[in-house]
């Protein structure tokens, strides 16, 4: 089972100051992993424009294509393969925002297909002149529900109705899958869908995936078990996935708490975390304990190997809470239309070191066999 981690925000945590330590001694992440824990795996997420039209990035790492050719190229020297993220928009792809990119907006779909074809030409391009090689390419990032809205958004017809709207989205994965194969016909395309424990929506999405001839290799899931159940339910999943459709399928993001406390930046600043909440609307399978995020971690992996899961990657282990790094900048909010949002780094405690850098004890059991 491969095992690897999606980094795309080092960048900026290097700039902001992060720093990380094993038993006190400071090391580099990037080789860290692959050297002592045996990660070969480096997914880097790819923004088309993220920059407001004054120039102002948008944070959460502002993954253009040079920041990406840059995380790539270290990756590659320290012996990854590059897995590439394409999210298709100018900031962030989840199932509640896959926004079009602004050079794109008020086109129609077969304009935005033209567009989409000559940006993947591009980029694929110039990210072959800088010697990277490709492992794996994903078409999208975790897109139930479409991807480039509002052209090819899912409908939802109500309760047990299949969605709306497929063949509009089927024909941005057609082109897209056409255009990485015919530029790097042994690169891997993978499709990614979050709701890991839903068997009807991934069954109603790859059914139609196969009945549209869409060219692809992998199945890519999401799995946080706050949104998306308990282990039984992902793997039943999962087997169901490998069974019908006879793909291999990988984990592609994953992640645990190690606190419930927020990080205090200054004496007066506190950052919360965003997965605090121990409430019946989250699933909490393990305390919010680094003993917690371990005894997860352990779990994920020794059931993963089980069930035959392709490769589990670690989602930004490195995102440490450093002065001025964000999820969002208020520019980026704007874009994706959550303004009502901090826009501090939330995500810090999901890290696999704590907010002083430490290594928890979860980075212990991340290690491949």
């Amino acid at each position: 089972m491969i095992l690897g981690f999606d980094s795309s925000s080092l960048k900026e945590t290097r700039v902001a100051g992060g720093k990380f330590y094993v038993h006190g001694k400071e090391i580099e992440p990037v080789s860290y992993f692959h050297d002592e824990l045996g990660c070969d795996l480096l997914r880097l997420r790819l923004w088309v424009d993220p920059y407001d039209e004054q120039g102002r990035p948008y944070g959460g790492g502002t993954v253009d294509l040079p920041t990406f050719i840059e995380l790539a190229k270290e990756g590659l020297q320290k012996g990854y393969r590059i897995l590439l993220d394409y999210h298709f928009s100018d900031f962030w792809c989840d199932p509640s925002k896959q926004f079009i990119p602004k050079a794109w907006r008020g086109l129609s779909l077969e304009e935005v297909l033209v567009k989409l074809e000559e940006y993947i030409e591009s980029t694929l391009k110039a990210i072959g002149e800088e010697g990277i090689e490709l492992y794996g390419i994903q078409i999208g990032n975790e897109i139930t529900n479409g991807t480039l809205w509002p052209l090819a958004k899912l409908i939802d017809n109500g309760p047990g109705a299949k969605r709306g709207n497929y063949e509009s989205l089927m024909s941005v994965l057609s082109v897209a899958s056409k255009t990485v194969r015919r530029l790097l016909p042994r690169t891997k395309i993978l499709i990614h869908l979050e709701r890991s424990y839903d068997q009807a929506i991934y069954q109603e999405y790859f059914d139609e995936v196969v009945a549209h001839r869409i060219d692809f290799d992998l199945i890519g899931v999401s799995y946080y078990p706050y949104w998306h159940h308990l282990f039984d339910e992902l793997f039943a999943n999962i087997e169901m996935l490998k069974s019908r459709y006879g793909k291999e399928v990988w984990i592609v993001e994953t992640s645990y708490g190690f606190t419930r406390e927020a990080a205090h930046i200054a004496e007066d600043t506190a950052w919360g975390p965003l997965v605090a909440d121990e409430s019946d609307t989250l699933r909490i399978p393990f305390p919010l304990t680094q003993d917690g995020q371990y005894e997860f971690m352990k779990r994920l992996l020794e059931l993963s190997r089980e069930h035959g899961v392709g490769a589990v990657i670690y989602w930004e282990p490195f995102w440490l809470p450093c002065p001025g790094l964000t999820w969002a900048t208020y520019e980026g909010e704007l874009y994706v239309h959550e303004t009502e949002k901090p826009t501090h780094n939330e995500w810090a405690n999901q890290c696999l070191f704590d907010y002083e850098g430490e290594a928890t004890k979860a980075l212990y059991i991340y290690k491949a066999k």
